[in-house]
């Protein structure tokens, strides 16, 4: 009988794909030794995405299996204003139950090796701890970030001000270049808001965990990594981890269109499942892409003043719109041939890969640029939000 290493990813698809991926390695090097679960919690981001992936992957990888926890009796009910964070982490924390029941029915018949827990299922770990099961903690981000928790307690009890409030102020984080405190994650920039008690403590948790688990390499991140080593039980560099082409379905017509394309000549611009932009700032890119005179391919998703309410952080309500509706007019015409607009998303490990392609615009998420480095296609970032 195998033992069981179970992985717990945090909600959304880039998430998802990511821990798939790290589960695929595990089985490429101890398939004999264990077997592998996945949790899945019910949730309303990417859900679109999210099962039709797990149906490819469970038939092109049959020693992955994965667990649906059931929905939960009733959605998060946080005092507004919300913040999209904490309604992930009180998901998490309310599924604790379904977790620690599923847990237990596995332990009847294999012994559970390690629980690695995506760092945005935190409140898992009292779960972890209750079984006493080796808990891990997965982090797609790169490595840096974790740095950043590990110094936060510090730097909270420097001052008694928020990272907004401090403004130009340069904070030192060892194993990172000097960075403004405004310029801090949006869940760590103000002390009153419903996550910042909650990453403060993250950093205190993650020395206690057995180890932590970063999808990076240590030529891409030497400082902060020597600088975690030095802190934590072990550090596991286990990047790149890209999402397998044949993993992405769909955009057929944009891959097509590409491959019809003349090497490195298309410019491809996407800003990752949170993206959204204003009518305003389409129009804005949309006209210089039309002077620069540049073929392009543009996934562009749903302005919240056509899908109506304040800025969206969420992908839902972004699928189906009339793009001729928030384009300039007549642009689509004008460059018709040069270029290609996409609603929505595309198979962004597909489209890296195509000989056309010979630049990326990307809001710099972190699995975007692990893609774009192992394609070798050369980046330009533009944050799309805080």
């Amino acid at each position: 009988m195998k033992d069981t290493i179970v992985l717990y990813p945090g909600p959304g698809i880039s998430h998802l794909t990511s821990m798939v991926e790290l589960g695929k390695l595990i089985l490429r090097h101890y398939s004999s030794r264990f077997s592998l679960t996945i949790f899945i919690t019910s949730n309303p981001f990417d859900s679109a995405k999210i099962d039709p992936y797990i149906d490819r992957v469970s038939q092109t990888n049959p020693s992955i299996t994965f667990h649906r926890f059931p929905s939960l009796p009733k959605p998060p009910s946080l005092k507004p204003p919300f913040h999209p964070v904490a309604i992930l982490l009180e998901s998490i924390r309310l599924n604790n139950p379904n977790l620690l029941h599923t847990l237990q029915t596995i332990s009847e018949t294999s012994y559970i090796a390690a629980l690695v827990i995506d760092f945005f299922c935190k409140p898992a770990s009292d779960v972890a701890t209750e079984l006493n099961i080796p808990l891990y903690y997965y982090f797609p981000t790169n490595a840096s970030i974790v740095a950043m928790f590990l110094h936060l307690p510090t730097l909270h009890n420097e001052t008694d001000k928020s990272f907004r409030e401090l403004g130009n102020t340069v904070l030192h984080i060892p194993g990172l270049h000097p960075i403004r405190a405004s310029h801090m994650g949006a869940s760590v920039l103000d002390r009153n808001n419903q996550v910042y008690d909650k990453m403060l403590d993250l950093g205190t948790q993650l020395l206690k965990s057995k180890g932590i688990i970063s999808n990076t390499i240590e030529a891409l991140e030497p400082e902060a990594i020597n600088v975690i080593k030095n802190q934590t039980p072990a550090i596991f560099c286990v990047g790149p981890l890209v999402t397998e082409p044949g993993d992405q379905s769909g955009g057929a017509d944009c891959l097509w269109w590409l491959d019809s394309q003349p090497s490195q000549s298309v410019l491809f611009l996407c800003f990752g499942s949170f993206g959204v932009f204003s009518v305003k700032q389409i129009a804005e890119i949309a006209v210089g892409l039309e002077r620069s005179g540049q073929r392009f391919l543009w996934v562009v998703k749903n302005p919240p003043s056509i899908g109506g309410g304040g800025r969206m952080m969420s992908p839902l309500s972004t699928i189906n719109f009339d793009l001729e509706a928030v384009m300039p007019e007549g642009f689509l015409e004008r460059t018709r041939g040069r270029g290609l607009v996409v609603k929505s998303w595309a198979p962004q490990v597909e489209i890296l890969g195509r000989e056309s392609v010979g630049g990326f615009v990307t809001h710099c998420g972190w699995n975007s640029v692990l893609e774009a480095v192992s394609a070798g296609v050369a980046t330009l970032c533009r944050a799309t939000y805080e």
